[in-house]
């Protein structure tokens, strides 16, 4: 007997992968949470029913949320991330020759220990002598903070329940305070083709703050429809100027790809009210 997993990323697309097993499924404190064996993509975790990570595919995610950045910013000694509880994020964070700490705050241990359990090749960083991990609420410890970080990174779900609050402006705001003077902000911004409203919603609220705001692209699989998208808000410098050329243990991300990911097709260009 086959057994399928599908993920509904529209009401009326979905994306299914034949399953082996399932290694886990609890109910957190704060979501549905479940690990799968997919024999396309390896292990995968979901939450809510979605896909949060695969074995396969993870590097293109993580590489393209944090290097960006961290390769933009000439010292980017002390980076935030909240949310990613995978850790794969963190591992790319502390893998960069300029990075001091990589601190991760994510708000369900259950995910972390999910990951400790099942994806050692993506939680490995989280006990790394360069890691901070707290189990805190993210929106709270940006508002109790300032000017302490380079770079924030918002490795989050999609906007719905608890995490609509890290696509708001006042969230975007508290991280401007949080950054330091020259630091830069990170988000998942969701699928040009089947959320262009998340992606508007991301674009606008980080541009009515940040005095650069730029989006870029990267081919993810496993996310609604391949085509993923990050925004990235900058108090000064260039996101599509690296000025780092640190690309060592790469799958995805180098140098070259990391100035063509700005290059965008007209209809991103239109959603975000740049359009050709």
């Amino acid at each position: 007997m086959e057994l399928w997993f599908t993920e509904y990323q529209t009401p009326a697309i979905g994306f299914s992968c034949k399953s082996t097993s399932t290694l886990r499924t609890e109910k957190t404190a704060f979501q549905d949470l479940a690990v799968i064996e997919t024999e396309q993509f390896g292990r995968m975790l979901l939450l809510d029913g979605m896909v949060m990570t695969t074995e396969k595919d993870e590097f293109i995610y993580h590489e393209m949320i944090s290097l960006v950045a961290c390769n933009s910013h000439p010292n980017p000694e002390n980076v935030l991330i909240i949310g990613g509880g995978d850790g794969g994020t963190l591992r790319e964070v502390v893998r960069h020759p300029a990075v001091k700490q990589g601190t991760l705050v994510e708000i369900d241990e259950r995910v972390v220990q999910a990951a400790r359990d099942f994806f050692p090749s993506i939680s490995c960083a989280l006990d790394h002598v360069k890691s901070k991990v707290l189990i805190e609420d993210g929106i709270k410890y940006v508002q109790e903070n300032e000017n302490c970080y380079d770079i924030v990174i918002v490795d989050s779900t999609d906007p719905v329940g608890p995490a609509i609050e890290l696509f708001s402006k006042s969230f975007y705001a508290n991280v401007y305070k949080l950054l330091r003077d020259d630091g830069m902000l990170v988000v998942q911004s969701d699928s040009p083709y089947y959320h262009p409203e998340v992606v508007r919603m991301a674009f606008n609220g980080i541009k009515d703050i940040f005095p650069l705001t730029k989006l870029y692209l990267a081919n993810i699989p496993t996310y609604p429809s391949g085509l993923w998208s990050f925004t990235i808000g900058s108090k000064k410098h260039d996101p599509e100027q690296p000025c780092h050329t640190h690309q060592q243990g790469c799958r995805y991300y180098t140098n070259k790809l990391h100035e063509a990911a700005f290059q965008l097709p007209v209809l991103v260009k239109q959603i975000i009210g740049n359009g050709e």
